[in-house]
C-alpha cells in the first residue's frame, strides 16, 4: 500500500468575498471544514492545512480533528508559497499527496476514491498525475506522486501546480467527475447563497 496525503490550501485572502471566507458557514460548519472532513474520510494520511493571517483559527476549529496546520507567512505572494510549504512538509512521508482547495466544499468522498483507485491502476503505466474534470474543466483536488515533489519550488505567483502539469502533460489520467457542482469554489457572498440552495444538507 502507497501512503497519500493531503495538502489542504487554505492561506487565500478572500478578496472577492470581503471577509475570511474560509469561516463563514455552509451546513452549519466553517467552509474550510468540508475539504479537511473529506479527506479524512478518504483516509488520506497525514492530513495537512497551510494557512496564512488567520492560522489560529483554522487551529481553533479543527481541535477534534486529527490534521497538521502550518503557517504560510509568504500567503500575500500566492498559492505557490503555500503549495511549496506543504510539499516540502509531506517529502519523504508521503508516496503521493492531493491538493484540495478549502473553498471547494462540495467535492465528495467517492470522486477522491476514483482518483486513489485511477492512480494505483496506472502508476505502473507511467501515471502521476490524477485530476478531476468537470464537464471538461480541469479542477481540484489533483494528485501528484512523490517523484514530482522537487518541482514544486520552481512555481511562482498563482499559479498553482499547472507548470508541473503541463510539464508532464503524458503523465496525467483525467477522470470526468459525475457533478459538475462537484469543483464549485466559493469566492462571492452569491456563490456562497447558490450553492448552499444547490447542494441541500443531508
Amino acid at each position: 500500500m502507497r501512503r497519500i496525503g493531503a495538502v489542504i490550501l487554505a492561506a487565500g485572502m478572500s478578496r472577492r468575498m470581503g471577509v475570511p471566507k474560509l469561516f463563514l458557514e455552509v451546513h452549519g460548519k466553517p467552509l474550510f471544514r468540508h475539504s479537511v472532513e473529506c479527506a479524512l474520510q478518504s483516509q488520506l494520511d497525514p492530513i495537512l492545512i497551510v494557512g496564512g493571517e488567520h492560522v489560529h483559527l483554522l487551529h481553533e476549529h479543527t481541535r477534534d480533528l486529527s490534521v497538521e496546520i502550518i503557517k504560510n507567512s509568504e500567503y500575500a505572494k500566492g498559492m505557490a508559497t503555500s503549495l511549496q510549504r506543504g510539499v516540502e512538509a509531506l517529502t519523504g512521508r508521503v508516496d503521493a499527496l492531493l491538493v484540495f482547495l478549502a473553498d471547494q466544499p462540495f467535492v465528495p468522498p467517492m470522486l477522491v476514491r476514483k482518483l486513489l483507485q485511477t492512480y494505483a491502476d496506472w502508476r505502473s503505466h507511467g501515471i502521476q498525475i490524477v485530476r478531476p474534470q468537470y464537464s471538461g474543466i480541469p479542477g481540484h483536488p489533483v494528485l501528484f506522486d512523490a517523484e514530482l515533489f522537487s518541482e514544486f519550488s520552481d512555481l511562482k505567483g498563482d499559479e498553482g501546480g499547472r507548470l508541473i502539469i503541463s510539464r508532464h502533460a503524458a503523465k496525467l489520467k483525467l477522470i470526468p467527475a459525475e457533478q459538475s457542482l462537484w469543483g464549485a469554489d466559493i469566492d462571492t457572498p452569491d456563490d456562497l447563497k447558490k450553492w448552499e440552495t444547490s447542494f441541500p444538507s443531508t
